[in-house]
């Protein structure tokens, strides 16, 4: 069985079971039982006898300093606006996907009897083996464990050994290869493929509007679904060279700095990123929609959302599941071999493997698709083109 690999939005995780109840603190987007709060880990001196009551005259003395082993029962509890904030920090992608994680590691706990925090070295393997079993791929039983270790870390506890569980993931990993299954990798779309796209998407419908703008775009940008997903009208500056796009957030940015992106105008009128933009926001600006999201849904009568009468469900901008339908529908009119295999982020590789292609320095297109400059995902996308630009072979005489 092959999976398909996603980079940004799709995360591939583990299912869970519905998790007993919980009700305590919050851990990268998990409440934690109530018994395992952080004031029940760690522990509380008693005041001395004599202290003045908090907030009294007499205590004035002591509101800086407190004797040794000393600590009041709020030191321990986060505000709600604190806790709110933890629980948001996480991207949502990575708390929906730990969120399962960790229902899962709860039930297993539950189920042999074991303590989930703070956990053995024993449990963490024995976990790892279980997800294992059920046939997970070995990146999904990973995230499981890296859950499973960032809940150590929130919750102040130190990690537990993971030799034994790195020792059972290693194994697994050789057999999940072994048994033919390998990680299948969205094929890239060519600036070729691109506009045999771009032609089978029609240019006179709203839904056509939308596509091509969202094809042209997401291989200019090299976006991922996430970043295109997130765009506002309010992030594209147009000039006379082009457009710049401000991505508010991505994956290696979870600091939310945010990241401009110069887009100049393409040589081909069909695939110029600028021009199919701009017609797009000529359909958005048409019906009232001057501002917010610049990709949204359209229901099935040709309303878009946020026009009077939109009949579609869910909210106004693209879910990373449409962004990846456009693709795949534009590459069955294309008559695209494996048509299904193509997705949103064949536009990121693709970009990718064009600018490697061309030469350009593994460096520039980092900074352009957002990588991080170390990243094996665009160092991969030079190798595999380097295969075959100077391929020793083909100077054997064959």
């Amino acid at each position: 069985m092959a999976r398909e690999h996603r980079d940004d939005d799709g995360t591939d995780a583990t299912g869970g079971d519905p998790a007993d109840g919980t009700g305590g603190p919050v851990l990268d987007g998990v409440a934690l039982p109530a018994s395992l709060t952080p004031g029940g880990l760690t522990p509380r001196g008693l005041p001395p006898q004599g202290l003045a009551p908090a907030g009294s005259a007499e205590s004035a003395p002591f509101a800086s300093f407190a004797p040794e082993g000393f600590r009041n029962p709020a030191d321990d509890v986060l505000t709600e606006e604190a806790a709110r904030l933890v629980a948001a920090a996480p991207a949502a992608n990575t708390r929906r996907a730990y969120d399962r994680a960790w229902k899962t590691y709860l039930t297993w706990c539950a189920g042999g009897g074991r303590t989930p925090l703070p956990a053995s070295a024993a449990t963490l393997a024995s976990f790892v083996a279980h997800l294992a079993g059920r046939g997970l791929a070995p990146a999904s039983v990973e995230q499981a464990l890296a859950c499973v270790l960032s809940a150590h870390g929130r919750a102040g506890l130190a990690r537990p050994h993971t030799t034994a569980a790195r020792d059972v993931l290693r194994a697994h990993r050789r057999a999940w290869a072994g048994a033919g299954n390998t990680v299948r990798q969205a094929p890239p779309i060519t600036v070729e493929i691109l506009r045999d796209l771009v032609h089978h998407t029609p240019a006179d419908t709203a839904v056509g509007l939308r596509d091509r703008a969202a094809l042209v775009l997401g291989f200019a940008l090299m976006g991922r679904r996430s970043e295109l997903s997130a765009l506002d009208q309010e992030h594209l500056t147009f000039g006379p060279r082009g457009v710049e796009v401000f991505i508010p957030m991505s994956k290696t940015d979870q600091d939310a700095a945010g990241a401009t992106v110069s887009v100049p105008y393409g040589s081909h009128p069909q695939t110029c990123p600028v021009r199919a933009v701009q017609a797009w926001l000529g359909e958005l600006h048409a019906r009232g929609l001057t501002g917010g999201p610049l990709l949204r849904p359209i229901d099935r009568f040709g309303r878009i959302a946020g026009t009077p009468g939109w009949a579609g469900r869910g909210g106004p901008r693209l879910s990373g599941t449409t962004l990846n339908q456009i693709v795949k529908d534009a590459a069955r009119r294309a008559g695209l071999a494996d048509a299904e295999r193509y997705s949103a982020h064949s536009l990121r590789a693709g970009g990718a493997t064009t600018l490697a292609e061309a030469g350009v320095p593994a460096a520039r297109i980092a900074l352009q698709g957002r990588w991080r400059p170390t990243s094996p995902t665009v160092h991969g996308y030079i190798r595999a083109v380097d295969r075959w630009r100077d391929n020793p072979m083909g100077r054997a005489g064959l």
